[in-house]
């Protein structure tokens, strides 16, 4: 035996002491093709595929954030005698301009709940297919729909937001089905990067359409891109392992045994729900998610109007910067999945430590350099804080977001939908808040927006790293019968055949 698979060998027997792994990783791996050979890995497919489905999802959440700047420019006309008058397609004012840009989130947090149980009951595949199509759909009526009423285009992102809603619990669903235990941050943040990705190519692309296209092209090209990219993942991808046609047995078996007992077809699941409702581990994360999100949907909602307002920067210019954030949170994020495996495989952190280091420690990173962004409001420090804020949010998302997973694998998808039902609330309260505090968008006003932001990063960090865990919960396991709701789950079932 060499020596790595001796290494191998002991962080197994730490990380699980009383059982006998049956297959060894290394091995099965080798068999399974080279690391840099993806597309032999299926499950590595999966997360890919997902990561474009993100990628396709936050290009059309954002794009009406690029495109409201233009759509609320003032435009010249020259008369035939000459004289030159200024008007405006669309005559908005900040506080309306909140409500458009929220309308997204009022349908966005009334579906993850439903998703979660939808996605356990018929399969991640659908649910996150069909709400990623629908969302493309809506987006492609949206400039007829803008031009006949404000109200039908608020109506048109409700929808959209509705169908959107369901995407993250679904893709929980097909993670814990996907996903070998040593794996799980690395495919989550792999498929959750793409929500970044999709953000740094919308600010800067977005604005270059706005300009030279119209506002228009913008829902046009991307809802059409979206409803390709469905074909595509309704032809490739499958709800479990045992499903898919062209998973080698060496990889089905890996998966299959590095998820164990958990993979037995007979179980029924039964989601404990007055003990995910009392659980402090449980709250612990949710307030994390929302305070991720609470920057996250700030800045991505208003930071191209902050940079052309605020800053004077060109649309243009205003979209290449705005880019810069998401750019450097898709790469933090990448990393910081694959160092988090890596501290757990090698025995270095326990779960609980490491979930605990990089949530606690971005939201630390992301408090000061928002409050930063507050008191030097000068171009070059406020991009560079700002992008340092949001940037090293990603080893956030290697914390609360792969958490849910580690307390109760087998609910999963439904314990996403409950906290991002409440971590949708920032993109609700954000901008009519922000569009309330910036009515003239001087510096000072925008000044307490960011101040806000860092307050709630602060508490964050310290309700998390008080309460939270990383290993499975008690009511999570299969031995605790009482006071649980029943009802069939077999998509959600780690490996279920």
């Amino acid at each position: 035996m060499s020596v790595d698979e001796v290494l191998l060998n002991e962080v197994q027997s730490f990380l699980l002491p009383n059982e006998t792994l049956p297959v060894n990783r290394m091995q099965r791996e080798t068999e399974a093709g080279a690391t840099w050979m993806f597309w032999r890995k299926r499950r590595y497919v999966m997360a890919l595929m997902g990561f474009c489905g993100f990628f396709m999802s936050y290009v059309l959440r954002v794009n009406l954030s690029i495109a409201i700047v233009k759509m609320l420019a003032n435009h010249t006309m020259v008369d035939d005698n000459g004289t030159v008058s200024y008007y405006r397609e669309f005559d908005w004012d900040s506080r309306l301009q909140g409500h458009v840009l929220s309308s997204f989130f009022y349908g966005y947090m009334c579906t993850p709940l439903l998703g979660g149980w939808l996605a356990a009951r018929i399969g991640g595949k659908r649910v996150f297919g069909i709400g990623i199509a629908a969302t493309s759909f809506f987006t492609v009526l949206t400039p007829p729909m803008t031009r006949y009423s404000v109200y039908l285009l608020i109506a048109v992102r409700v929808i959209e937001g509705l169908f959107e809603g369901v995407t993250y619990p679904a893709i929980n669903a097909l993670v814990a089905n996907w996903a070998p235990p040593l794996e799980r941050s690395r495919l989550a943040t792999i498929t959750f990067a793409g929500s970044f990705l999709g953000t740094v190519l919308a600010m800067p692309v977005c604005g270059l359409m706005a300009e030279r296209l119209g506002w228009a092209s913008l829902f046009y090209v991307f809802g059409s891109v979206g409803l390709i990219w469905y074909l595509i993942w309704c032809i490739f991808i499958r709800d479990r392992p045992e499903d898919d046609p062209r998973i080698s047995e060496a990889e089905l078996k890996y998966i299959r045994d590095s998820l164990g007992s958990e993979s037995e077809q007979s179980q029924h699941i039964s989601h404990p729900w007055r003990q995910m409702l009392l659980s402090p581990v449980v709250w612990a994360i949710i307030i994390a998610h929302f305070s991720e999100n609470w920057g996250f949907y700030t800045m991505i909602t208003q930071l191209p109007t902050f940079m052309n307002d605020g800053l004077d920067f060109t649309l243009e210019t205003a979209g290449f910067l705005s880019a810069l954030p998401y750019l450097l949170l898709s790469l933090v994020m990448l990393v910081s999945g694959q160092l988090a495996d890596w501290l757990q495989s090698r025995g270095t952190l326990t779960t609980t430590q490491v979930r605990k280091l990089f949530n606690c420690g971005a939201f630390a990173a992301q408090t000061i350099f928002m409050a930063a962004t507050a008191y030097y409001m000068t171009p070059v420090i406020a991009i560079s804080c700002i992008t340092a804020a949001i940037g090293l949010g990603g080893f956030a998302w290697s914390g609360f977001s792969v958490n849910y997973l580690d307390i109760a694998p087998k609910h999963a998808s439904v314990l996403w939908g409950m906290g991002n039902t409440v971590a949708t609330l920032p993109g609700i309260l954000s901008p009519v808040i922000t569009g309330y505090l910036v009515p003239n968008k001087t510096p000072d006003e925008w000044r307490i927006v960011f101040i806000i932001a860092s307050v709630i990063y602060l508490v964050g960090a310290l309700i998390y790293g008080i309460f939270t865990s990383g290993e499975e919960q008690p009511w999570a396991k299969d031995n605790d019968k009482e006071n649980r709701c029943r009802y069939d789950n077999p998509a959600v079932e780690l490996g279920n055949p």
